[in-house]
């Protein structure tokens, strides 16, 4: 029997910018039940590579597959498996909370009585009860990214892909993201996502790929020690290597 597709593959991904930022000959992938998280400095083409996965932007070259589907001829069958938030989160600032989720089910394909329960969950799940009628607007800025959060999982993505999830979060919010990502991963779904945490991301990473520059350049063990003191070694190392070059 053939192993499953990954849940997202990328095979020699190239967006370049003007003045040379962009993502340049980049691979990665997602298996089904692993967290794959990638770090780097401010600019390194993380956002930039999590767009250009998910169809935002178009690569120069390069292509990208959903679960053996190349991004660029999905139709909404597969974009209903992903779960994503990357910028800011999707929040209508005049609706309340419940709204919104509301909303986002409904984008997500599911029906009335699918999405009521959906979204039931996903505020239990993300302790919003208090802020359920509450005007996205009149939020704080934590809890428009629980919000956003919800709204990206509560149809059962098979795919997730988060960037910078738990910039905006307190701590209880940030244990309640880990849960909720393992939760998932036990059940099959693959997760991409992009912090500059290195602990909490080696609290659930299979796998954390090294970007600088818009290229993979290494990994580090989530199980090692010192990773911050790992993570700017490798930065230094290939700047100085490119820099000789």
């Amino acid at each position: 029997m053939s192993a499953p597709a990954a849940r997202i593959e990328a095979s020699a991904l190239v967006r370049e910018f003007r003045g040379g930022a962009g993502v340049h000959g980049l691979d990665l992938t997602v298996a089904p039940g692993e967290v794959h998280a990638i770090v780097g400095l401010n600019g390194a083409g993380k956002t930039t590579l999590m767009r250009l996965l998910l169809g935002m932007l178009r690569p120069d070259r390069g292509d990208v597959r959903i679960d053996g589907v190349d991004v660029q001829k999905a139709g909404p069958e597969t974009w209903r498996r992903v779960g994503h938030l990357v910028d800011h989160p999707l929040a209508y600032a005049e609706l309340d909370a419940r709204a919104n989720l509301r909303a986002a089910a409904r984008l997500h394909g599911l029906d009335r009585q699918e999405a009521a329960a959906a979204v039931d969950a996903v505020i239990a799940e993300f302790d919003l009860a208090r802020y359920a009628d509450v005007r996205a607007s009149r939020l704080s800025l934590g809890n428009r990214q629980r919000v956003g959060l919800a709204a990206a999982l509560l149809h059962g993505p098979r795919l997730i892909v988060l960037d910078e999830p738990t910039s905006a979060l307190d701590p209880a919010g940030v244990i309640l993201l880990r849960e909720s990502l393992l939760r998932r991963v036990a059940a099959g779904a693959g997760v991409l996502v992009s912090s500059h945490h290195l602990d909490e991301v080696a609290r659930i990473a299979d796998r954390i790929t090294i970007i600088n520059d818009g290229r993979a350049i290494g990994t580090l063990d989530p199980s090692g020690v010192d990773l911050e003191r790992a993570f700017f070694a490798a930065v230094h190392a290939d700047d100085r290597a490119r820099s000789a070059a």
